[in-house]
């Protein structure tokens, strides 16, 4: 699939529903997986088996996630009785890291060499055997970072010039509302985290719950700039090219 294609399939996928953004992700695409750890992403999951019973689906275990966390990846693993493939940091790299810098420098200088190590290169190594991924970004997640993401596009990150890599976005324009009508409706596994103020769930000491009318991401990384709070893993969202989640 060119370029061009792409350009043609954003096109015809542009504010479609997120079941049609699927149904066409699977039929192009054999060799395309799931990216999950949130409630946007177990609704992916929900509405993907429906049409692709044994879809692909992998989690990021950075080490650093909440117990609950752990457990909301067993209940879904349960729920829909499919395999997900937990991703880990390169054991040589984190323990270098932690040996220079302690297991806290990110609140000195900044989560992203952290994340770096933790999440963006496990997914790396991950997204270099696949040909395709599937992610649970909304634009209302960030008004600064997420306002321009396609319904689908060439990984401008992780592909390379041998290998392109397309990534859809099926959930781009539902609000966290909709999503969470969904979960109801649905009986949808949640993280029960969601529960006790966290809404945008990430490591464990990276994150803390919102106070009322705050926006979701406020949670995450709240010692930073708003404009810094993305993790590595969708680095293409930032206008100039800035590291992202």
């Amino acid at each position: 699939m060119s370029t061009l294609d792409i350009a043609q399939l954003q096109a015809e996928l542009s504010g479609k529903n997120p079941r049609i953004i699927l149904k066409k992700a699977l039929e192009l695409f054999d060799n395309i997986a799931i990216s999950f750890s949130g409630a946007e992403d177990v609704v992916l999951i929900d509405l993907a088996v429906k049409i692709r019973p044994d879809i692909q689906v992998f989690c990021l275990d950075t080490g650093r996630l909440h117990p609950e966390t752990y457990r909301f990846i067993d209940k879904v693993r349960k729920h829909y009785q499919i395999d997900i493939e937990v991703l880990t940091p390169d054991r040589v790299a984190l323990d270098a890291f932690v040996k220079a810098k302690g297991l806290f420098s990110f609140y000195e200088d900044g989560h992203h060499e952290c994340c770096a190590i933790r999440k963006v290169e496990p997914l790396r190594r991950k997204l270099a055997q696949m040909d395709a991924w599937i992610t649970g970004q909304r634009k209302d997640q960030s008004l600064d970072t997420r306002q321009d993401v396609p319904e689908v596009q060439l990984d401008g990150v992780f592909s390379t010039e041998g290998h392109p890599l397309f990534k859809f976005n099926p959930l781009l324009n539902w609000s966290s509302a909709k999503v969470w009508q969904h979960i109801e409706a649905y009986q949808v596994p949640f993280n029960e985290l969601h529960e006790r103020g966290l809404i945008s769930i990430g490591c464990e000491p990276c994150t803390r719950p919102v106070l009322p009318n705050q926006h979701e991401r406020a949670g995450r990384w709240w010692w930073e700039e708003a404009t810094k709070k993305e993790c590595g893993l969708h680095v293409g969202n930032v206008r100039g090219g800035l590291e992202s989640e």
